[in-house]
Parts: C-alpha cells; sequence; structure tokens
C-alpha cells in the first residue's frame, strides 16, 4: 500500500507564499506521474499541476507563472512552491500518484488565504 503524507499547509495572508511537501512512501520515480490537486467544499476537485517521472511539468491556468512543483527523488518527495497566493487559491491540496492502472491520493492539507 502506497502512502503518500502531505505537509506545509496553513494560513497565509494574500501576496504570501507556501510551499507543500509530499513523501512517498516508495521511490516516486516508480511513479508515472506526480501531482498536486485542490479542492473546495461543494466543488470538484481540480488539478493544480503535475510532473512526469523525466521531470516534465505542466499547470492549470490558474497557477501558471506562481507555483512550481519539483521532485526530489533521492529523498521521495514532491514539492509545491506557491508565490503571490490569492483568496481564491484557498482550498485542500491533495497529492496525487499515478503508476500503471492505479492512482494514490494523500490526506490532505488545508491552504487558507487571508486577504
Amino acid at each position: 500500500q502506497v502512502q503518500l503524507v502531505e505537509s506545509g499547509g496553513g494560513l497565509v495572508q494574500a501576496g504570501g507564499s507556501l510551499r507543500l511537501s509530499c513523501a512517498a512512501s516508495r521511490p516516486i520515480f516508480t511513479f508515472n506521474t506526480m501531482g498536486w490537486y485542490r479542492q473546495v467544499p461543494g466543488k470538484q476537485r481540480e488539478r493544480v499541476a503535475t510532473i512526469t517521472s523525466g521531470g516534465s511539468a505542466d499547470y492549470a491556468d490558474s497557477v501558471k507563472g506562481r507555483f512550481t512543483i519539483s521532485r526530489d527523488n533521492a529523498k521521495n518527495t514532491v514539492y509545491l512552491q506557491m508565490n503571490s497566493l490569492n483568496p481564491e487559491d484557498t482550498a485542500v491540496y491533495y497529492c496525487n500518484a499515478e503508476a500503471v492502472g492505479l492512482r494514490y491520493w494523500g490526506q490532505g492539507t488545508q491552504v487558507t488565504v487571508s486577504s
């Protein structure tokens, strides 16, 4: 069973920054893609950013230029650096890992941006 443990969420003022971390219980190079998703109450979970095993990153339009996803294979950890945060970024952020035919999720970490 794969475990993904997120950390780094919290309360920040608009314009501030946070860095989320996702530690995996197995080597992350075994996943085709890892990523970050977010969800607010009453809305569907949406993709924020993904990164492939080869290091190719992709972002939702709403976070391009502000968020950066990265990975450290030696630490089995994926990061999401979030800059210029605004209240619309408030959500629970979930780490995701995908292997062939399987998807794994972390428990989520709350990010709250105050205006």
